[in-house]
Order: C-alpha cells, then structure tokens, then sequence
C-alpha cells in the first residue's frame, strides 16, 4: 500500500525527493499511513476544499478490500 501512495502521490507533486510514506500498525486491522511532502507540495497533494486527498483516500480504501485492513491516510508538510 505504500507503494501505491507514493505512485499517486509522487505524479502529483513537483518534489518527488520530499515524499516519505510511513506505516504505522495502529492494531490487527488498522494501519495509518502518514505522507509527508515538501510545503510548496502540501496544496497539491491535499487539493481545492481536499478533494485530491479524499480521492486518495477513497483509492487506498478501495485497494486494501482484499487485505481485510483499514488503512488511513495522513497528510502533512515538511519543515
């Protein structure tokens, strides 16, 4: 799922240097991905009224059916 991300997120940005996905097991059916990108980055990836990362969401959501986890998408900036 980490890849996907990346992939998604990587042909949204301007800096594919700056993302860095992390994965963290909340519990058995629960992991968070937290997606960290450049500032200038941080529109983009969220987009207007955060229609861009709802629809990552939604991508992610719909990926991870088959695994029986829940996966959640966190999005932030990098200093």
């Amino acid at each position: 799922m980490v890849e996907l991300v990346k992939y998604i997120v990587g042909e949204l940005v301007e800096n594919k240097e700056a993302i860095e996905v992390t994965e963290k097991e909340e519990s058995a059916k629960v992991t968070v991905l937290s997606v960290t990108v450049d500032k200038e980055d941080v529109g983009r990836v969220i987009g207007r009224n955060g229609k861009v990362a709802n629809s990552l969401r939604t991508i992610v959501k719909s990926a991870s059916i088959k695994s029986g986890k829940r996966f959640i998408v966190k999005i932030g900036e990098r200093d």
